[in-house]
C-alpha cells in the first residue's frame, strides 16, 4: 500500500468522522433546543416543524408525522428532481449525509417532544440550537459534506440562472419561517398574529445565529495571516523565522519612492495562532522594522490546507484537421 493511498485514505476516514459528528450536533441542536419551543427555523427541519404541528393540531399531541420523516420525504423528492441538472456526485453524497441526519432527528425529537425543555427560556434556548447547528453545519461543509435541503434547491437554482446559492438559501428560509402564519390556530387573526410574530423572530434569530456560526466556523478553520516585513536586518529576520517557526521566507525587491533606495521586502505566511510568534521573532531581531499583517482566508500546499477538491479526468477529444 503506497502512501499516497494511505494518506488519502486517512484523509477520508478524518472527513467522514467529523462529518459525522457535524451532523450528530446538528441534529442535537435541533431537536434538544429548537424543536421544543416549536419554533420554525430555515431548511427542511422548519419544514418538517409546519408539518408536526399541523397534523399534531388535526390528530392530537403525539400524533403528528415526525420531523425527521418529512425531511427524508422532502430530500429524496429534491434529489430525484436534481438529479440532472447538479449531478451525480453531488446527488450521491448528498443522500448519504441526509439520510443520516434524518436519522439522528428520528432517534432523538420523540425524547426531547417527550419531556420538558432543557432550557425554558426561549431566547437562549434558540441562540444555543442556533450556535450547536451553525457549528455542525461548519464542520460538514468545511469537510466536504452536505445537509441537504434548501442547499438542494440553492444548487439548481444557480445552475439554472445567475441567482447565487447564498440569496437563493435566504430567499427559500424565509418562506419557510413565515408560513408559520398559515399554521392552524384556535382564536381570531388578530390573536393568531399576536402568538406566531414572536415565534417568527426567533425563528430569523435562529436562522441568521447559525448562518453566522457556519462561515465563522469554516473561515476560522482556513484562516491564516500573512506579514510583509520591511527591515535593513532582513537576512537575520529570514533566518530566525525560518529557524524558529519553521515558517518558509518570499524575498521580494522592492523600492521606497522617498527615498529612491532598494529595499529587500520579506512575505511570510503562518497560521493565525503563530501570528505573535512571528511578531516576537522580528521585533528580537530588529526593534524599527516595519510590518503589515493582514488576514488570508484560505492559504494551500505544503504545511497549510489541503485543497479538498475532486478534478474530474478530461476526455481526450481527437481533433481532425
Amino acid at each position: 500500500m503506497s502512501n499516497k493511498y494511505q494518506k488519502g485514505l486517512l484523509t477520508n476516514v478524518k472527513d467522514y468522522s467529523i462529518i459525522l459528528f457535524g451532523l450528530a450536533l446538528y441534529a442535537l441542536g435541533f431537536t434538544a433546543f429548537i424543536l421544543p419551543h416549536d419554533v420554525i427555523m430555515g431548511g427542511l427541519p422548519g419544514v418538517g416543524t409546519l408539518v408536526l404541528l399541523a397534523t399534531e393540531k388535526m390528530f392530537g399531541v403525539g400524533n403528528g408525522i415526525p420531523v425527521s420523516v418529512t425531511q427524508y420525504i422532502c430530500n429524496i423528492i429534491l434529489l430525484i428532481i436534481a438529479f440532472r441538472i447538479v449531478g451525480k456526485t453531488f446527488v450521491l453524497r448528498t443522500v448519504i449525509s441526509t439520510s443520516i441526519l434524518s436519522l439522528f432527528i428520528g432517534m432523538l425529537e420523540f425524547y426531547f417532544r417527550s419531556n420538558p425543555p432543557l432550557i425554558s427560556e426561549i431566547s437562549l434556548s434558540v441562540a444555543l440550537g442556533g450556535i450547536c447547528c451553525g457549528t455542525g453545519m461548519g464542520m460538514i461543509f468545511t469537510h466536504n459534506g452536505s445537509t441537504g435541503g434548501t442547499d438542494i434547491v440553492a444548487a439548481m437554482v444557480s445552475k439554472l440562472s445567475n441567482v447565487s446559492i447564498g440569496r437563493t438559501i435566504i430567499y427559500v428560509d424565509m418562506m419557510i419561517i413565515l408560513s408559520s402564519l398559515l399554521l392552524p390556530f384556535d382564536g381570531t387573526l388578530e390573536e393568531r398574529v399576536k402568538y406566531r410574530v414572536p415565534i417568527i423572530v426567533y425563528g430569523f434569530i435562529v436562522t441568521y445565529v447559525m448562518a453566522f456560526v457556519t462561515d465563522m466556523v469554516i473561515n476560522t478553520n482556513r484562516q491564516a495571516v500573512q506579514f510583509f516585513i520591511f527591515s535593513n536586518k532582513w537576512q537575520e529576520i529570514a533566518d530566525a523565522v525560518n529557524r524558529e517557526a519553521r515558517r518558509g521566507v518570499t524575498i521580494l525587491d522592492g523600492q521606497g519612492w522617498y527615498s529612491k533606495n532598494n529595499v529587500k521586502i520579506l512575505m511570510v505566511w503562518c497560521r493565525k495562532i503563530e501570528a505573535v510568534t512571528i511578531h516576537r521573532i522580528i521585533k528580537s531581531v530588529d526593534e524599527d522594522a516595519f510590518i503589515t499583517q493582514t488576514n488570508t482566508n484560505g492559504v494551500y500546499g505544503k504545511g497549510f490546507d489541503t485543497m479538498k477538491v475532486k478534478i474530474k479526468p478530461r476526455k481526450t477529444e481527437e481533433i481532425e484537421n
